[in-house]
């Protein structure tokens, strides 16, 4: 209870407003139709306001900036707003600041891995702060969209294919983010569903599955306190997310009781014409106003094109006014009437760049280890690194990396050098990212022979993930493949380091390779932390937050699928399964190795017979059978085994962080509320049905004992 309280706290940024409901129907109510839509109008900047935006200011006809870069270029906007303007009506100042502003955390996906709401937490928080300090009072994020086929490049944005890990870490962001400026929770909804991957595709979704995987992160943000929610670009069913009443009014607005404001993406309402359901600007302008969304983002829809719609009655003035008082409200709530500058301090850069070390390094994922290939001895001779990633100082930043900048970052080579100070360290990139040359494979294979390892730092570019970056292949790009073998065909060990935004097929790697770490893109403390890893002063603990798939054909690949009435069996040519391929994934979510070994035993349930008002608590021995200090992600996944609707194969509603030492044990409850059980029935109402629960914990979503319990009326 403590924690809702102090999140609410937080949520209201602990201000109260001087502006009061009673005066901002004041202020409605002296304001004229122009200087209403101007503020539903919101325009993107080059750095810094160009002379016609401050215009558009003076005159009204804005209620919001983004990109405009620094307190330096952000205060004299906003002295113009509230001091020369006819209203006095302070302005939001947005940015995507999606995983850091001026030091750059693991890319949201990565931080994922780390299975820690609270350094998700600290992560958005330091961001905001950051990001208050130079001006900003707004962020687009967090990216909460559900994502399951990994062509998708904004996979890398969010938090992978789980909704019950996707909605824990959602509230997460939105707490650590507003506890400095407001967060935009996006992309409502379904984005993360487009069809073969391809961004801004259509997606085909039906309401059950749209209720019970892609909405419940944003209602976890909603209910977290979010500020605002970003209209998606795509169509859901042929009906466009940015003019969809049914998103933005019925359930976010009525079944949800969401009192805050709604923007576009950039251009989405614009693009409701392109879309097929909208015949000119104002009338796409008319069906996203009414459908809900109050902000129009770049388009310029609402403030050049909708007054004379209000005029001839074609609009509701009630609908505008509704939008105005929104937006209006934010403001109040954000403090900008009584305080619209506000000046504030960033945290120490010694302090944000020891969270983003310390987050880097339990994002990491240990895919492999054969023959304890890793940890890597310190006093070795001589360390071959390898790859046209491993001194690279831009793209561990990865996507949207705001102002992050490519000097600040520790490469992997920078990292390795300063740890291993006595050994000879042999670097040769042999390739670049994308290139076909294969001249510089003969310095990479020398390098290679000379040395006791070898480390391939091996992947994507920053740009390869992230908006309209989707791809139709998953293989390392480019020759970097053929390098791989090259020097795997030396003989002497490899390690290979993976820097990237979403799963890889890594079929050749996965069976050749001894020793593979996913690093994803970690950001400016990229290189350190990797050799914190690679040399054992951290045991990795990440763990999988999204499937990695064999093959390309088995995309799209999730742990929660549906079982089919003919399930794989390998003695059955007619069940649901591949000739070619196994069913299986690669790597599974939840999967991640250690430096040690964990053992689980005495798994028991608190009940056997459990009403829908109750709590489940399973505890289950956990423990440490190695010799080395560890911290497993202990999981619980739930199977309601017969429904009146087909139901998941495992669904994750639990885990927990639990660090031992060797021989250590410890007995790790999670805790399940049945109510949390619930699935959209055949009257598409939530129910908990009676009936048999299956409950599986263990390391991952593949493996885990098991236990059962009976819900009973």
């Amino acid at each position: 209870m403590l924690h809702r309280c102090l999140t609410c706290l937080s949520a209201l940024f602990l201000i109260a407003s001087a502006a009061t409901a009673q005066n901002l129907d004041s202020l409605l109510a002296r304001m004229t139709l122009e200087e209403k839509l101007g503020q539903l109008n919101l325009l993107s900047a080059d750095g810094r306001a160009s002379p016609p935006q401050m215009q558009l200011v003076r005159a009204g006809k804005l209620g919001g900036l983004f990109n405009v870069i620094g307190a330096e270029n952000t205060t004299p906007v906003q002295r113009i707003a509230v001091t020369e303007s006819r209203l006095k009506i302070p302005l939001l100042f947005g940015l995507d600041v999606i995983h850091g502003y001026r030091t750059i955390f693991p890319i949201p996906l990565a931080e994922a891995g780390a299975f820690d709401p609270e350094a998700a937490e600290a992560t958005a928080r330091a961001a905001g702060q950051e990001a208050a300090a130079a001006g900003i009072n707004w962020t687009y994020a967090p990216m909460v969209d559900i994502a399951r086929d990994p062509r998708w490049g904004r996979i890398a944005e969010g938090s992978g294919e789980d909704t019950y890990l996707g909605s824990v870490l959602a509230a997460a962001r939105v707490r650590g983010f507003q506890q400095a400026i407001f967060a935009t929770v996006k992309h409502f909804a379904g984005y993360g569903a487009a069809e073969a991957g391809r961004e801004y595709n259509s997606t085909e979704i039906s309401e059950r599955t749209m209720r019970e995987v892609y909405l419940p992160p944003f209602k976890a943000a909603v209910d977290a306190g979010v500020a605002s929610v970003m209209s998606a670009f795509n169509d859901i069913a042929g009906v466009p997310a940015s003019g969809n009443a049914w998103l933005t009014d019925t359930v976010l607005r009525r079944e949800w009781g969401f009192n805050g404001f709604v923007v576009s993406d950039w251009t989405s309402v614009a693009e409701l014409i392109p879309h097929g359901v909208a015949g000119s600007q104002a009338e796409a302008g008319r069906r996203a106003l009414t459908s809900g969304v109050d902000m129009d983002m770049q388009s310029s829809i609402y403030v050049d094109s909708l007054a004379a719609l209000v005029r001839a009655n074609r609009i509701p003035m009630a609908v505008v006014d509704s939008a105005v008082l929104r937006i209006l409200r934010a403001k109040a709530r954000l403090g900008l009437f009584r305080d619209p500058y506000r000046a504030r301090t960033a945290p120490p850069a010694a302090e944000t760049r020891a969270l983003a070390r310390r987050v880097a390094r339990a994002s990491i994922v240990l895919l492999k280890n054969e023959r304890a290939t890793l940890p890597l001895n310190p006093k070795l001779a001589t360390i071959a690194v390898i790859g046209p990633l491993a001194d690279n100082k831009l793209d561990p930043l990865g996507p949207w990396h705001t102002q992050g900048r490519a000097e600040d970052v520790v490469t992997v080579l920078q990292g390795i050098r300063a740890r291993t100070s006595a050994a000879q360290v042999l670097y040769a990139p042999g390739a670049a990212i994308e290139d076909t040359a294969t001249a510089g494979f003969a310095n990479a294979v020398a390098a290679a022979r000379r040395a006791n390892v070898a480390i391939l730092v091996l992947g994507e570019r920053h740009d390869m993930s992230g908006e309209a970056a989707s791809r139709s292949l998953l293989g390392l790009p480019g020759v970097q493949q053929q390098l791989l073998e090259a020097v795997s065909a030396t003989g002497t060990p490899v390690v290979l380091v993976l820097m990237n935004g979403r799963p890889l097929v890594l079929e050749w790697a996965a069976d050749h390779v001894p020793a593979i770490l996913e690093t994803w893109f970690l950001g400016v403390e990229a290189g350190n932390a990797t050799a914190d890893v690679l040399f054992g002063d951290v045991n990795p603990s990440g763990r999988l937050p999204v499937t990695f798939p064999r093959s390309l054909g088995q995309v799209p690949l999730y742990y929660n699928e549906r079982n089919t009435g003919r399930p794989m069996s390998p003695n059955n040519k007619f069940s649901s399964k591949y000739i070619d391929v196994p069913n299986t994934p690669r790597y599974a979510f939840g999967f991640g190795l250690s430096y040690t070994t964990v053992a689980y035993r005495d798994l028991k349930l608190s009940t056997a017979r459990a009403r829908a008002t109750d709590t489940v608590t399973a505890t289950v021995t956990v423990t440490n059978t190695g010799s080395r200090e560890g911290t497993e992600v202990v999981q619980l996944y739930i199977r309601d085994e017969v429904a009146s609707v087909a139901r998941p194969v495992r669904e994750l509603k639990a885990f927990q962080r639990v660090t031992l030492k060797p021989n250590e044990s410890r007995a790790v409850n999670l805790r399940v509320a049945v109510r949390d059980l619930a699935f959209y029935g055949l009257d598409m109402k939530p129910v908990v049905e009676p009936g048999t629960f299956r409950v599986y914990v263990g390391p991952n979503s593949a493996e885990g004992l098991e236990a059962t319990f009976e819900c009973i009326p």
